[in-house]
């Protein structure tokens, strides 16, 4: 048993005898989903032609109360990994924001590979009008739908297919509501060592129809400071924020590249009255490079290795358009483009709903821009663009909750 699981055992034991927890369960629910990706690469990283592979997961989530004031979550996750050719797709490895895995792998880098992991362990609570949390759960910041700038937990990366769960993350989370929409909190992040811990502080009001949105704090040993605005204009719906960054071990191989830095984004959303939806975004990626040259270096930077952001430009144009087709279909679409090299990721979306609680997603991702050459000095492969060098790929999501 990990550190979080006996923290957490020990609280209900404190809060409530072990002889008397059974008559003290309620409302006690079982839910989860089966869920398999299957996808196809027409070029593999290495320049060989094709590959596939298949990853199917089980997650079972347990929620409940114990008497009338505590609330608890339990969710564990089993996933089944083949790919051809073998290690094309790993598993997941060991988060930044847990302070234990909490997972076991089987067959790693093998044609088949299986993880069981533990993604939810905590305890909730209410107590003179302050909500609090305690364990493995799920923290988001910001509003903005393709990439939020102020999302800096365990954000998504803005391709992702499946975002319906959140990574749990290990954390202590306060919450004081206040007036009709105001939120003022505090969040301790557990880092897998001591030097990515994380204090935040929250701040959210309603200012005349403007959701403001206010983060400070400490991020993985990184001081920052973070604002949103959310509001509409007519029929458009908008939305800006900046994160800023003071940089952690600037210069060294596995550290930020710059003393300081900021990720910006401003976001349109409209709906046309033939039923389109359009979502539009401008990033402005300040850990990335307008040098292709070093897009290999923001890779491997701790940004990139920690999650914070995914991609390795500067500035972009995100672009999310869908169109309800059927009441059981609808069309939609993801474009990155890097605004520097002229690069772009175009994938077309079609989900469907085959019954309650049943979906089937088909896809196919059409990559644009200059492919990898040889440098006419050294003769080393030089990157030309971000996603020039990548194949296209396309396949199915299957998906069923209960």
């Amino acid at each position: 048993m990990n550190r979080l699981s006996l923290f957490l055992v020990l609280w209900f034991c404190i809060l409530f005898p072990c002889s008397a927890s059974a008559a003290l369960l309620s409302a006690t629910e079982l839910g989860g989903h089966l869920k398999t990706l299957n996808l196809y690469l027409d070029r593999l990283p290495d320049g060989s032609a094709e590959g596939l592979f298949s990853s199917t997961s089980l997650r079972l989530d347990l929620t409940g109360r114990v008497a009338d004031d505590y609330a608890f979550e339990l969710s564990v996750e089993q996933q089944l990994l083949w790919s051809d050719p073998p290690g094309l797709a790993g598993l997941q490895g060991d988060s930044t924001n847990q302070a234990e895995a909490g997972e076991h792998s089987w067959n790693r880098d093998g044609r088949f590979e299986s993880q069981l992991r533990l993604d939810r362990l905590n305890l909730r609570g209410q107590r003179y009008g302050i909500d609090w949390s305690i364990g493995r759960q799920a923290i988001g910041f910001g509003r903005i739908s393709l990439f939020s700038p102020l999302d800096v937990i365990a954000p998504f990366p803005p391709d992702a297919l499946d975002v319906d769960v959140r990574p749990g993350v290990d954390a202590i989370k306060i919450t004081r509501f206040f007036g009709l929409g105001g939120q003022l909190g505090g969040v301790l992040v557990f880092g897998d060592q001591p030097r990515h811990n994380s204090y935040l502080f929250t701040f959210s009001e309603n200012l005349n129809n403007l959701d403001l949105l206010l983060l400070t704090g400490s991020l993985r040993d990184r001081p920052m400071l973070g604002a949103g605005l959310a509001g509409e204009v007519g029929l458009l719906g908008l939305k800006g924020e900046v994160s800023w960054y003071r940089g952690t071990q600037v210069g060294t191989l596995q550290g930020d590249r710059r003393g300081d830095f900021a990720i910006a984004a401003l976001e349109g959303w409209y709906r046309f009255s033939g039923g389109l939806v359009l979502i539009g975004e401008y990033l402005y990626n300040g850990v990335g490079s307008n040098d292709p040259a070093q897009y290999p270096l923001v890779a491997t930077s701790a940004p990139s290795a920690e999650g914070l952001s995914f991609l390795l430009g500067r500035h972009y144009l995100l672009l999310g358009p869908a169109y309800e087709l059927h009441p059981l279909v609808t069309a939609s679409g993801l474009v990155l483009h890097n605004l520097q090299d002229h690069s772009s990721l175009i994938r077309p979306q079609m989900a469907i709903s085959l019954s309650d609680n049943f979906q089937l997603d088909l896809f196919w991702a059409f990559t644009v821009g200059d492919k990898q050459g040889l440098d006419p000095i050294t003769g080393l492969p030089q990157v030309r663009s971000e996603f020039g060098g990548s194949g296209d790929s396309g396949g199915l999501l299957l998906r069923w909750y209960f």
